[in-house]
C-alpha cells in the first residue's frame, strides 16, 4: 500500500472533492513530415482552421463566460503575430508540427518570464493552442478526460477543461497554475474544487486524491481517517452552504445593526436568468469587455443597449454599475489593442485604450447612456490615473448625450465614476472631484502596492490584500471619497473574502460587489462583525 502523502498549495477555488488520480500530459500525436515546404504551410494552415472550428464549436456548447474565454483563444490563433513566426520556419525547411511547437514556445517562455502575473496567467491559454493544433495536424481529435476524478499536472488548458462534466465531481491539482487564470475562473463559477502551485509532486503509485480547495491542501493516497474527515468536512459544507443560500436573501446587518450594501459582480446579461434581484443591492460591476469577444467583431451600438437595458431592467430601482470596456493585458481585442507591448499590463489598456479610439468609446458610451432611460445606470471607467482621463470621457458622454437627444433618441446621463486600482488615485483621491462615485479594485490594487503576484509561490505570501499598506490605502479612497461627497465601493475579490471583511469594515467601507456566489458567505461574515456606526 503506498504511503499517504500531503501537500499545500494555493487555493484557486473553494470545496472539498475526492476521486482517482489522472496524471495530465501532452501526449501529442506524431506526424510525418512531407518534405514539401508549400504542403507543410498549408496543412498547418488547415490544422489552425480546424482548432478555430472545434474551439467554436466548443463554445457553442458552453455558457456565456465560458464561451467568451474560448472566443479569446480563436482570436490568437487569428493573430498574425502568434501564427507568422510557424510560417517563417515552414519556409526555410522546417515541417510544421515543429514549426509550430517552436513559434509557440518562444510565445509561451514570453508570457512566463513576464512580470504581470494575469500576463502569465495566459500560458495554459498558449499551451492549449499549440497542443490543440498540433493534434489536428497529426489527426487526432483527442482524448476525452475522466469525469469524477482529481486531475493532476503542470497545468490545465481551458478546452480541456471544458470538455469534462463536473456535474460528476472531481476537483483539479496543478503543481504550477495560477489562481488567476482562465481555468481558475471556470473552477470557480462552475464549483470545481481547485488547487495551484503545489510545486513538483511524484504522483507514481497514487490512484486516489482528496482535494480542499478552501485550505489549497490535497492528500494522496489518503486512509481511513482521511477519509472520514473529508465526509465530515462534505457534509459541513453542504450545511454551510444551505445556511449561505438562507442569508443571500436577506439584507446585510452588522452584529450591531450597521447596515451594509452588498452588490454583485457580472460579466454576461444570461447570469442573471438565475439570479433573483432580492439578494443584492444592486449590480456593482457589469464587465462590458466579454461583449466584445464575439465573432463578430466589435459590438454595435445596438447590441450593447440590449445588454445594458436587460440588467438596467434586471436592477431597478437598484444601481447597476457598467464599466466602460477594460481591455488589453490578458483581454486583447481583435483590430483594437496595441500588440507587442513590452508590458501590457502598464501599457495601453482600460480608460486608456477608449480615449485612443474615440469613436469606439462613444458607440459604448451612446449605448449606456440609451440604457440608463430603464435604471439606475452608473458609468465606471478602468485603469484611471490621472483626472483628466475622467474630463476627457466625460466630454465624450456628454457630446454622445447631445447627440441621442438631437436625434429624439431617449437617453440620459448617467453618473461618471472611477475604478480605484491605480497606487496613485488611492494615494491622492481628493484629486478626482470630477468622479461620482469610487469602486476599489483590490486584485490590482494589492498587485501593484505589494509588488508581487500571486502564482510566484516564492512571494505569493507578500500578494496579500490585508497587508497594512493596503487597507490603509482602502482607507484613505473612503476618507477621500466622503469628503468629496461620493460614494464608495469595493468590487475585487477581496469583497467577498471572509477573511478581509472585518478589516474593510473598519476602514469604512459600507458596500461591497462580489460574485453572486459569494453574496451568502459575505452576508455571514458582516453579521458577525462590529462596526462603527
Amino acid at each position: 500500500m503506498q504511503h499517504t502523502v500531503e501537500r499545500i498549495g494555493r487555493p484557486a477555488s473553494p470545496g472539498v472533492a475526492a476521486g482517482p488520480l489522472v496524471l495530465l500530459g501532452e501526449n501529442h500525436a506524431l506526424r510525418t513530415p512531407t518534405g514539401d515546404s508549400r504542403r507543410e504551410r498549408d496543412d498547418l494552415a488547415s490544422a489552425i482552421d480546424r482548432a478555430v472550428g472545434a474551439i467554436r464549436a466548443l463554445a457553442g456548447k458552453v455558457d456565456d463566460e465560458a464561451a467568451a474565454i474560448l472566443e479569446f483563444q480563436v482570436a490568437m490563433l487569428e493573430d498574425s503575430e502568434l501564427v507568422s513566426p510557424a510560417y517563417e520556419q515552414i519556409a526555410r525547411g522546417t515541417d510544421a508540427a515543429a514549426a509550430w511547437s517552436a513559434a509557440l514556445a518562444d510565445q509561451i517562455r514570453t508570457y512566463e518570464e513576464a512580470t504581470d502575473e494575469y500576463f502569465r496567467a495566459r500560458v495554459a491559454d498558449l499551451r492549449d493552442l499549440r497542443d490543440e493544433v498540433l493534434r489536428h495536424l497529426a489527426g487526432d481529435a483527442g482524448g476525452e478526460m475522466l469525469e469524477g476524478a482529481v486531475i493532476a499536472g503542470e497545468d490545465v488548458t481551458p478546452s480541456r477543461f471544458l470538455s469534462v462534466d463536473w456535474s460528476r465531481g472531481g476537483a483539479i491539482a496543478l503543481f504550477g497554475g495560477s489562481p488567476s487564470s482562465h481555468v481558475a475562473m471556470l473552477a470557480r463559477t462552475r464549483g470545481v474544487p481547485m488547487i495551484v502551485g503545489l510545486g513538483p509532486v511524484d504522483l507514481a503509485g497514487h490512484v486516489e486524491a482528496i482535494v480542499d480547495g478552501d485550505t489549497g491542501r490535497i492528500v494522496l493516497s489518503p486512509q481511513s481517517s482521511d477519509w472520514s474527515t473529508y465526509r465530515s468536512a462534505r457534509a459541513a459544507r453542504t450545511g454551510r452552504a444551505a445556511e449561505e443560500g438562507t442569508a443571500a436573501m436577506q439584507p446585510a446587518v452588522t452584529a450591531n445593526g450597521v447596515p451594509i450594501k452588498v452588490m454583485i459582480n457580472v460579466a454576461m446579461p444570461e447570469e442573471l436568468d438565475r439570479l433573483d434581484p432580492a439578494m443584492c443591492d444592486g449590480i456593482g460591476l457589469f464587465r462590458t469587455e466579454f461583449l466584445f469577444h464575439g465573432e463578430g467583431g466589435l459590438p454595435d451600438e445596438e447590441s450593447q443597449y440590449a445588454a445594458y437595458r436587460k440588467i438596467a431592467k434586471w436592477a431597478a430601482p437598484k444601481p447597476v454599475v457598467l464599466r466602460t470596456l477594460d481591455a488589453g493585458g490578458d483581454k486583447p481585442v481583435a483590430g483594437l489593442t496595441v500588440a507587442g507591448e513590452s508590458n501590457p499590463f502598464l501599457g495601453t489598456r482600460g480608460i486608456r485604450l477608449s480615449l485612443a479610439w474615440p469613436d469606439i468609446f462613444k458607440v459604448q458610451l451612446r449605448a449606456m447612456a440609451r440604457a440608463a432611460v430603464h435604471g439606475n445606470v452608473r458609468i465606471m471607467l478602468p485603469m484611471v490615473t490621472v483626472p483628466e482621463e475622467v474630463d476627457q470621457a466625460a466630454v465624450l458622454l456628454d457630446a454622445c448625450v447631445a447627440e441621442l437627444a438631437a436625434a429624439g433618441v431617449p437617453a440620459r446621463r448617467p453618473p461618471l465614476g472611477i475604478m480605484v486600482e491605480v497606487p496613485a488615485v488611492a494615494i491622492a483621491p481628493e484629486l478626482f472631484a470630477n468622479a461620482a462615485f469610487f469602486s476599489i479594485g483590490s486584485n490590482d490594487l494589492t498587485q501593484y502596492v505589494t509588488a508581487s503576484a500571486r502564482d510566484i509561490t516564492a512571494v505569493a505570501g507578500l500578494n496579500d490584500p490585508g497587508n497594512p499598506a493596503v487597507i490603509r490605502l482602502i482607507a484613505n479612497v473612503v476618507a477621500g471619497a466622503a469628503a468629496l461627497g461620493g460614494d464608495v465601493s469595493l468590487c475585487g475579490d477581496m469583497g467577498g473574502d471572509p477573511r478581509h471583511i472585518a478589516a474593510l469594515l473598519a476602514a469604512g467601507l459600507r458596500s461591497v460587489s462580489v460574485a453572486p456566489t459569494l453574496v451568502g458567505r459575505a452576508k455571514l461574515k458582516i453579521a458577525e462583525v462590529v462596526a462603527v456606526p
